[in-house]
C-alpha cells in the first residue's frame, strides 16, 4: 500500500512540474490560408492530376494535394456532380472507412475560426456552390506524446472549371495536432 501511495505522489510532483499532463502540446505552426486547384475525381478528368487532399500528420505534417492513382493516403477527394458543383467526399463515401469527416457551413470563410467536434459525414459526399464553404477533418493521426487526435481545415470553393474539371479552393488547415484553431497565425490551446 506504501508504494501505491508514493507512485501517486510521484503523479501528483510530475503533473504539477511539467504542468497538465493532459493539455495538449504547444502549437508549433501557423495557420495560413492556401489556394488549392484540384481535378474532379470521375468523369474524364486528365490523367495525373490530384483529385484528393492530405491534412497532416504529427510525422507529416504539411497539407498537399494527392494524386489518388498513386495510392497515396488522403482525407477527402473532389469530384463534380451533374450539374458540375464541387463534391466534398471523406474517405467514407468511397467505402475507405469512416475516417474523415466533412459538414457545410454558411459562416462566412474568415468568420470560422473553431472547428466543431461534432455533425461532420463521415460516409456521405457534400455538394457545395461556388462561394460555398465547408468544415473537414482528416483521419485519427498519431501525435506526439503518444495521443491520437485529428486535424481540422475550413474550405471555400472559388470557382470551377468545367472544361478541365478542376475545382479552385483556398484552404486553412490547422496542423497542429489535435488543435481545432481555424484563424490565422500561432492557434491558442
Amino acid at each position: 500500500m506504501r508504494s501505491l501511495h508514493q507512485l501517486l505522489l510521484f503523479g501528483v510532483f510530475l503533473a504539477a512540474a511539467c504542468g497538465d499532463p493532459l493539455a495538449l502540446p504547444r502549437a508549433g505552426n501557423l495557420n495560413v490560408v492556401d489556394t488549392v486547384h484540384l481535378y474532379a475525381l470521375s468523369g474524364g478528368t486528365p490523367p495525373r492530376t490530384p483529385s484528393g487532399y492530405w491534412l497532416g500528420t504529427d510525422q507529416v505534417p504539411s497539407p498537399h494535394p494527392v494524386l489518388i492513382q498513386e495510392g497515396q493516403a488522403f482525407d477527402f477527394v473532389v469530384d463534380l456532380d451533374s450539374a458540375y458543383r464541387p463534391v466534398v467526399k471523406p474517405t467514407g463515401a468511397l467505402r475507405l472507412g469512416r475516417n474523415s469527416g466533412v459538414q457545410t457551413t454558411t459562416l462566412p470563410f474568415d468568420s470560422l475560426r473553431i472547428a466543431p467536434s461534432g455533425g461532420y459525414q463521415l460516409d456521405s459526399a457534400v455538394t457545395l456552390d461556388v462561394g460555398g464553404r465547408a468544415i473537414v477533418h482528416s483521419r485519427t493521426a498519431s501525435c506526439s506524446f503518444g495521443f491520437t487526435a485529428v486535424f481540422y481545415a475550413k474550405l471555400h470553393i472559388l470557382a470551377v472549371d468545367s472544361a478541365s474539371r478542376r475545382i479552385d479552393f483556398e484552404i486553412l488547415v490547422d496542423d497542429n495536432c489535435g488543435y481545432r484553431g481555424l484563424e490565422l497565425g500561432l492557434p491558442k490551446r
